[in-house]
């Protein structure tokens, strides 16, 4: 992936205002294999700030969730977007996003073991000052998923974001590991994570001592914080919603974060 090319799409993204957002390739290595993740930040600042992992759409790390992670930085957060499939692995359409999704979905725990050695990368880089100890996991569609498993897991970071994600997994059970709080941002009428998911994930919550809390949104499809997505009844942008689901994520992390 190209730095530059990066840097001109978040610079016609954010304008003239925010041009100080920053994005560095990260690699790092999982068991021998080298994985290319995104820093992403505003450099106008230089008190250190909580870290946020974010886990991408089944498309990875591309231009256009190097977007959404300045988004979700703004001037408060530096972001780590975690890479899941490999430095080698780059999908170019939705049929070779779904193949790489596929197969790390269809591992969970090879899903969490990637997840979590890209929360170890961030907090071991020294490109950026983090504030000690405030780190958060969000994560997007495949990565809102793959962002609750690792909750699931009993990783110890400050608190969990969903942003239509799947909300399945195979051992519900492992909802008792969770140790912080969870967040699932959802679309009422999202055909990718239908009634019986929802129903199933409130239930393995339930059964928890878990703190949890899910947003369901009417008039919102799968992918409502992606500005690309138009396939209308099925993966669609909408602005308000999007807004409203990002005001929701800031105001748990300042909840987390301040109460530190």
């Amino acid at each position: 992936m190209n730095k530059t090319c990066i840097a001109l799409a978040l610079a016609g993204m954010v304008g003239a205002a925010e041009a100080a957002v920053v994005v560095k390739p990260h690699a790092y290595e999982i068991a021998g294999e080298t994985y290319e993740g995104l820093l992403v930040y505003d450099d106008s600042v230089t008190t250190p700030r909580p870290g946020l992992l974010m886990v991408p759409n089944w498309l990875g790390v591309t231009e256009r969730s190097a977007e959404k992670a300045a988004r979700a930085a703004g001037d408060k957060y530096v972001v780590f977007m975690a890479d899941l499939y490999g430095k080698a692995v780059r999908p170019s359409n939705p049929d070779e996003a779904k193949a790489a999704a596929t197969s790390v979905r269809g591992d969970r725990p090879l899903m969490r073991k990637r997840t979590q050695a890209a929360v170890d990368a961030f907090k071991s880089q020294q490109e950026v000052a983090l504030a000690d100890g405030k780190m958060a996991a969000i994560g997007f569609c495949f990565g809102g998923g793959a962002v609750l498993e690792l909750a699931r897991s009993g990783s110890d970071l400050d608190a969990f974001v969903s942003f239509h994600g799947n909300l399945d997994t195979p051992n519900p059970d492992d909802a008792k590991q969770i140790k912080a709080p969870v967040l699932v941002l959802h679309g009422a009428d999202d055909p990718a994570v239908p009634k019986e998911q929802v129903d199933a994930f409130i239930a393995e919550m339930k059964a928890t001592d878990a703190d949890w809390q899910m947003n369901i949104y009417g008039n919102a499809v799968h992918s409502f914080t992606d500005p690309y997505a138009n396939v209308p009844g099925r993966n669609e942008f909408n602005p308000e919603v999007a807004e409203r689901a990002f005001q929701a994520m800031n105001s748990l992390l300042d909840e987390v974060f301040v109460s530190q």
